[in-house]
């Protein structure tokens, strides 16, 4: 199975999502968003499965940061470019699990996710 998780090592969720896979004795790679950018493609699928407000995290430092003609262009198809220049925009962590995905950690959620694959 192909499970990666997108993040920052940084973020306290993320680092709590880690730990939980590592408990669950579950193989995972982690996606490092800020020292290895995300692909355009990868992003607009993220977009189209989750929806730009399920994957932009709204309450964030960085969304704060932007002007308001660049947090409008975050529900259009600018969202990509606008989170490949801003990763910490996202959601964090990002399980992908063989396509499917789950923005932000909640271990049941992750784990019926995880149990359907």
């Amino acid at each position: 199975m192909s499970i990666t998780v997108y993040g920052i090592p940084n973020c306290d969720t993320v680092r709590k999502a880690r730990k939980w896979l590592e408990q669950q004795q579950i193989t995972f790679h982690f996606h490092d968003v800020r020292a290895e950018p995300v692909p355009a493609s990868t992003i607009a699928v993220w977009l189209e499965q989750l929806g730009s407000d399920t994957v932009i995290n709204k309450r964030s430092t960085a969304w704060r940061s932007l002007n308001a003609e660049q947090q409008q262009l975050a529900t259009t198809e600018d969202a990509v470019r606008l989170l490949q220049e801003h990763p910490t925009l996202m959601k964090r962590p990002l399980l992908d699990c063989q396509g499917s995905f789950s923005a932000g950690f909640n271990d049941k959620q992750w784990q019926s996710l995880l149990e359907q694959r």
